[in-house]
């Protein structure tokens, strides 16, 4: 009788892997990972101006936003002496502009609101400025100048019709 013959069993290999194989494999948990995991931006990492300009620019989507789904014109308000800002609408009450008053956003220390320019040359450096968001979509044209701690100044853009307003890191005006 013929002896049927098994196929080859693998011999054991000791050696392990070989070099190639794991970088290969190295590489690939790495390119997952830089693509699945998202940056680190824990708080700690923020500074105070990066907060706040990112409260002013969501602030002012939502603004643009809820003029237009509200049909109301709503307004960013912006306090230099304290230098603070917050929004309403034309339909709130008495208690309800005192209580967005008080809820507003206050700057961080060594973080001042220098002035709000509008296009027609007028400058407010003191008191209240008043930025409107209409129902139609478009808003007044303003520059927000800031000022931080060490003496570098910013500049906010709002622009009538654009959806994101423009920071410049230096002090910019109309008629520049």
């Amino acid at each position: 009788m013929s002896e049927r013959r098994r196929p080859a069993e693998p011999v054991p290999s000791e050696q392990g892997f070989t070099l190639i194989e794991l970088i290969v494999v190295i590489a690939l948990i790495s390119i997952l990972l830089f693509f699945s995991f998202p940056r680190f931006q824990g708080s700690v990492l923020r500074d105070d101006s990066e907060k706040s300009m990112r409260w002013v620019i969501y602030t002012v989507k939502m603004l643009r936003q809820d003029a237009v789904k509200h049909r109301k014109i709503h307004t960013l308000h912006v306090e230099m002496r304290t230098g603070t800002m917050w929004s309403t609408n034309e339909s709130m009450s008495e208690e309800d502009l005192e209580n967005a008053r008080q809820q507003g956003y206050e700057f961080p220390e060594g973080m001042e609101i220098l002035d709000v320019e509008f296009p027609d040359g007028e400058k407010i450096s003191f008191g209240q400025a008043e930025v409107r968001f209409y129902p139609k979509g478009y808003s007044d044209r303003v520059m927000i100048h800031l000022q931080e701690k060490d003496d570098r100044q910013l500049t906010l853009l709002i622009e009538p019709f654009l959806a994101d307003l423009k920071i410049y890191d230096t002090y910019v005006e109309f008629k520049n």
